[in-house]
């Protein structure tokens, strides 16, 4: 089968395609005919050499898939058949004209979604979904902030959020994507480019601050974060790409304020665990998704043979939504 593979860490000229194995299909696993994956910015860190795929992990690219199921394992007969249209979350693997998918994190694709919008649920759906409730515990009726608003997890975050009955508000880097997040259903929008955050997201709340803070950026917003979490508040850390060292740190407000601060990761989690929140989040969002109440947020789609431009097209943080690229037959 085709596949990307990394020649040596580096930058997006390292992704070439070449001939590989294809896998082979365990009982607990389907074997899927990838019609679409998506780009990630885990995707990125591991083409560069520092995010390296958990151990049994396939080492090729790609944390999602959406796809037809062309094999399936003895112990996934019960639900699942040959044809099948799916989308799952995976440890890697996603780049290729076939990867495996455990069986308990398949989904079947609503039948409104194309491969492409099925690809672009996974990964960020997920993460986001973990993350506003399963650690930020978030509720009807509070409000979160969330940080890179535009992107993939922001999306689905905006949406998820709106679902339950609480009010988005995010930062992002551009007044076109302020807007975008605004129609997107976004309480209030703030350009960080315009200066500090936190008098602005006070002054939207009338002096009260929100309830729970999703983070990408780290170390640079840590004293705003803070600043703008109500008593008990729950500042979930997703990843910290502005840096993780702190010059100066106080912990007067995370003792004065009650607040709960915890860092995740969702690749390196348990099966268990995956199954545990894939099933939680299929029974929340496969009817929003039938519905169209949730959807699936699209910036691009390239073809597999445009991985490099795929990954360019990222790193220029210029995207609003998914990267997705499509596997052509």
């Amino acid at each position: 089968m085709k596949a990307v593979v990394i020649k040596e860490k580096g930058g997006a000229e390292q992704l070439e395609i070449k001939e590989i194995a294809k896998p082979t299909c365990k009982e607990d696993e389907l074997l899927v005919r990838v019609k679409a994956t998506a780009v990630n910015r885990a995707d990125i860190a591991q083409r560069e050499g520092a995010y390296p795929p958990p151990p049994g992990a396939s080492p090729i690219l790609g944390l999602e898939l959406a796809g037809i199921v062309e094999e399936v394992g003895e112990a996934c007969q019960d639900r699942w058949s040959v044809g099948d249209r799916v989308f799952g979350l995976l440890s890697g693997g996603g780049y290729a004209e076939y990867a495996v998918l455990p069986g308990v994190l398949a989904l079947p694709i609503p039948e409104a979604l194309s491969f492409e919008e099925a690809a672009a649920i996974p990964e960020v759906f997920l993460t986001a979904y973990q993350c506003l409730f399963w650690i930020g515990r978030l509720q009807k009726g509070e409000k979160v902030l969330i940080h890179a608003g535009a992107s993939g997890v922001g999306t689905a975050a905006i949406q998820l959020a709106r679902a339950v009955g609480a009010e988005a508000l995010v930062t992002v880097g551009s007044e076109e994507k302020r807007d975008f997040c605004l129609r997107l259903g976004a309480k209030h929008a703030f350009n960080y480019r315009e200066g500090d955050f936190s008098d602005k997201v006070l002054e939207a709340t009338d002096g009260q601050g929100v309830d729970v803070v999703l983070d990408f950026v780290g170390a640079p917003y840590w004293q705003q974060n803070l600043s703008v979490l109500k008593m008990d508040g729950r500042l979930v850390f997703i990843s910290a790409l502005g840096g993780t060292k702190l010059d100066q740190a106080s912990i007067g407000a995370i003792l004065g304020k009650r607040l709960t601060i915890t860092g995740t990761t969702l690749r390196s989690r348990s099966l268990a665990y995956k199954e545990a929140l894939n099933r939680d989040f299929a029974s929340f969002a496969l009817p929003r998704l039938v519905s169209g109440e949730l959807k699936p947020v699209i910036d691009t789609i390239y073809p597999l043979s445009e991985v490099q431009e795929a990954h360019r097209y990222m790193e220029l943080n210029k995207n609003k939504g998914k990267i997705v690229l499509r596997i052509e037959d």
